[in-house]
């Protein structure tokens, strides 16, 4: 019996399994690995299945544990791979329609993702809004002939995504973020650093994950987008009052926000000075030309107007100075 697991990079591992080796995959060791017994949902990941195993428990046990964790992750990937072929290609009235969306797993994406030095985004991949989509999407853009910024939609999908995530507070030396708060957000847009990852799978940056709050494998719908006003406007309120000290601090916003195609209300987004990290939320956008409220804005390309408001830790102090 030969057993071929396909990973992520799209390589093939065959394994031999002799016949006692068969028994134990074909026998009653693999009676309770059926997709309800692994996954609540098709869609819903569960990372207990992905249990690290050493050798010393065994050859047989090894074996049986990369087997569960392949599986696990083989349904997953099949169920999101079967719903972009049924629901979405078959059912669009065109090729650019079809192109267009997808429904993805999302991953963080990390510095392995750093374009070369020279290109506009490197050094850059946690601290703008880039992402790493399938080759899909290159085609989407082409058929759909989009304007430069290409802007795609991440959304959680109501049944689907799993509940959303609690991730803990990650304050350090050099890391200026106040607050964890979950800002209950269901969509956020940004554009593209890449198409290569892989088939049904997105790679989104930290401060993306956590503004879906996503875990790593959620299932999300990826939409490239065309709608998105040009911004106007955009009220940034710092985590800290320290990047507001720097003495051209609005020069160092103007530089760091060309790092974002477009903004999202209700999202906190990094920018790194002289080796430190500083956290904004973005409280308020306005579209160009009539400065309305939008819940999105594009801010490549575009005359924005930055303002800061009162820093986070200013609240809190006065918060707790009148208790």
């Amino acid at each position: 019996m030969t057993l071929s697991i396909r990973f992520m990079s799209g390589l093939t591992t065959m394994i031999i399994l002799s016949p006692f080796s068969q028994n134990l995959f074909c026998g009653a060791n693999m009676t309770n690995l059926s997709p309800k017994s692994i996954l609540n949902s098709p869609y819903q990941f569960n990372p207990s299945f992905q249990k690290p195993v050493s050798l010393k428990s065994g050859i047989i046990k090894v074996l049986q544990t990369k087997w569960r964790n392949a599986q696990a992750l083989a349904l997953l990937e099949q169920a999101v791979e079967d719903y972009n072929a049924a629901e979405i290609v078959a059912t669009a009235n065109s090729p650019a329609e079809a192109s267009a969306s997808r429904r993805l797993i999302a991953l963080p994406l990390d510095e392995r993702f750093d374009p070369p030095t020279g290109v506009f985004s490197h050094g850059h991949v946690q601290t703008g809004d880039k992402m790493s989509l399938p080759k899909e999407f290159w085609s989407a853009i082409q058929l759909n002939q989009a304007e430069v910024p290409w802007l795609f939609s991440v959304s959680r999908i109501s049944g689907v995504t799993s509940p959303r995530a609690i991730f803990p507070s990650s304050l350090g030396k050099d890391n200026n973020e106040i607050t964890n708060d979950d800002p209950g957000l269901d969509t956020v847009v940004g554009g593209a650093i890449d198409f290569r990852s892989p088939s049904n799978y997105v790679f989104l940056p930290r401060w993306m994950m956590r503004a879906l709050a996503l875990k790593p494998r959620d299932v999300v719908t990826v939409k490239l987008i065309t709608t998105v006003p040009s911004g106007s406007a955009v009220k940034l309120r710092p985590h800290t009052s320290e990047f507001v000290k720097i003495g051209n601090h609005q020069a160092v916003l103007e530089t760091e926000l060309k790092h974002y195609s477009a903004l999202t209300r209700g999202c906190t987004i990094p920018f790194d000075y002289l080796g430190k990290r500083y956290y904004f939320d973005v409280v308020n956008l306005r579209s160009a030309p009539r400065g309305e409220k939008v819940a999105m804005a594009k801010v490549q390309d575009c005359d924005i107007a930055a303002e800061f408001i009162r820093a986070k830790d200013h609240i809190k102090t006065s918060t707790k100075s009148k208790a």
